[in-house]
């Protein structure tokens, strides 16, 4: 009864006209950065938080959500015409979508990889609302103990699921955490390495830091990248899918919802992850694997429903406890953050309006994602004329506005534009940022409850492994580092390094 309470509440919240509004915004938005090659969600959202302080809470969290779930959209619509993933998690839609492009099939296969991010959505919502609170539930058993466990284990399965070198990424991790500790120690009150700059006294924002690392950054990197390819087909005909169309992609769908909604949960999986497990999870169970690659469009099916469930349910350590699965996620808890809310187990009960309306504005985002993205096809292909070299000026001009706006401070600025540069030099050598932030996001918060641990134990270490919970977490933690140090592990990064290379 209490379930069906709590979306009467979401639904209320998510069908107000102000809400709707903002969904439908950032619907539009996400469709678009996912269509421009180049622009993904997390620049996106990096660049919008400064534009959310002002908004209600509940509001600002479904628009920001909102481009999120529909840059998987969008993606998808230039990995199929241009053959260049508009979005990280739309490089296996490249595979098989766009060669049924050039068969002329561009029509089907938009509206197969709509349907499927439809469905895949829709189920993930469900999936949110069935585990929201029996996790909740758990999580308000934690104490301080447990929690800085959970923020362990959040860390190095970032590391661990992170694309690219262990090394490099366990190095960006520690260097987040040190970011994080900048600023007057709330106990001591002493200075930690503010260098005596009075600005630092505080800790460095966490918006000029994001906006810095993932949005200049990347666009300082886009410029040297070749400009895309020619479209496929200008007319897109034949959208309606044929019943044997459907009936080859169901199957293909429901595994690709079943593995996104599991892989998205898990800290630092990143948004390859579940449409690479789904593309390979269907070349097993095809009867002949050979037609992937030539146009299956299973391969499209499968790996677009599992890329739009794992944006969804990467949500639930988010709202459950307080944990981002990945760097968008953490930019998320920096939204919360600049809107008085402290993230935790707690946010369930104490802001059942921002949550349940956030989770059931998924539903009504995806719904006028499949409802405006088949019929305006034709404009998102025409976006993809435009040249990036218009594009990222005004870009640039939005970050500094936005940085600048956050405290009224140039110090912002400077420190966003210090991070472009760093941002960018992380880009050339291959280590991937994404660790960094969920470092400076959860290093206060580790360091917070780990004095508090200290503090109710008198000290004594071994509380960490005598609470059963803490302890099933550390050992999670042990096996995930045994795991990071296993040479099969190793070798296939290796290998992966190799391929882009």
């Amino acid at each position: 009864m209490e379930l069906f309470d709590q979306l009467i509440l979401g639904l209320s919240t998510a069908v107000q006209p102000d809400n709707l509004m903002f969904c439908l915004i950032g619907v539009l938005i996400g469709t678009a950065i996912g269509v421009l090659p180049g622009i993904g969600p997390i620049p996106t959202v990096a660049l919008l938080l400064p534009f959310t302080y002002g908004l209600d809470p509940a509001s600002a969290m479904i628009m920001l959500a909102g481009i999120f779930y529909g840059a998987q959209y969008g993606g998808s619509t230039t990995a199929i015409l241009v053959n260049v993933p508009g979005e990280t998690s739309s490089v296996v839609t490249c595979l098989d979508g766009h060669q049924m492009a050039k068969q002329g099939r561009a029509g089907p296969a938009l509206a197969i990889a709509a349907i499927s991010s439809f469905f895949a959505g829709t189920v993930a919502t469900v999936v949110i609302v069935l585990l929201a609170l029996p996790l909740a539930a758990l999580a308000l058993r934690f104490t301080a103990v447990e929690y800085f466990s959970l923020l362990v284990l959040g860390l190095i399965a970032a590391v661990i699921l992170a694309h690219g070198s262990v090394v490099k990424s366990l190095a960006m991790v520690l260097l987040g955490l040190l970011i994080g500790f900048i600023g007057i120690d709330v106990n001591s009150g002493i200075s930690r390495m503010t260098f005596g700059i009075p600005e630092l006294g505080d800790g460095l924002d966490f918006v000029p830091v994001a906006m810095g690392l993932f949005g200049l950054a990347e666009i300082i990197a886009n410029l040297e990248r070749p400009p895309a390819q020619r479209v496929v087909s200008q007319n897109i005909r034949d959208l309606i899918p044929s019943r044997a169309d459907l009936k080859a992609a169901f199957p293909a769908m429901v595994r690709g919802t079943a593995i996104g909604s599991f892989l998205g949960v898990l800290p630092g999986g990143g948004a390859a992850l579940p449409p690479f497990t789904a593309y390979a999870l269907e070349k097993k169970v095809a009867k002949d694997p050979s037609r992937f690659g030539k146009g299956a469009i299973e391969g499209l099916a499968g790996p677009e429903a599992a890329n739009n469930a794992g944006a969804q349910t990467s949500f639930i350590p988010l709202l459950t406890l307080g944990i981002p699965a990945n760097a968008l996620m953490a930019l998320m808890i920096g939204a919360l953050m600049m809107q008085g809310i402290q993230p935790g187990p707690q946010v369930m009960t104490e802001q059942p309006v921002l949550v349940w309306g956030l989770i059931a504005s998924m539903w009504v985002g995806n719904l006028m994602l499949l409802v405006i993205n088949l019929p305006l096809v034709g404009i998102w292909v025409s976006m993809l004329k435009i040249p990036y070299r218009l594009l990222f000026p005004a870009i640039v001009l939005f970050c500094c506005i936005g940085t600048y706006g956050i405290a009224n401070s140039i110090f912002n600025v400077w420190v966003m534009l210090i991070c472009a540069v760093i941002g960018y030099f992380f880009i050339k050598v291959k280590a991937e940022p994404a660790p960094l932030l969920l470092g400076l996001v959860l290093g206060p918060q580790l360091e917070e409850n780990f004095r508090r641990a200290m503090l109710l134990s008198d000290g004594d270490l071994s509380v960490f492994v005598t609470h059963p919970i803490s302890a099933v977490l550390l050992g999670i933690v042990t096996i995930l580092l045994l795991a990071m140090l296993s040479p099969a592990l190793l070798k296939k990064r290796k290998e992966a390094l190799a391929d882009e290379n």
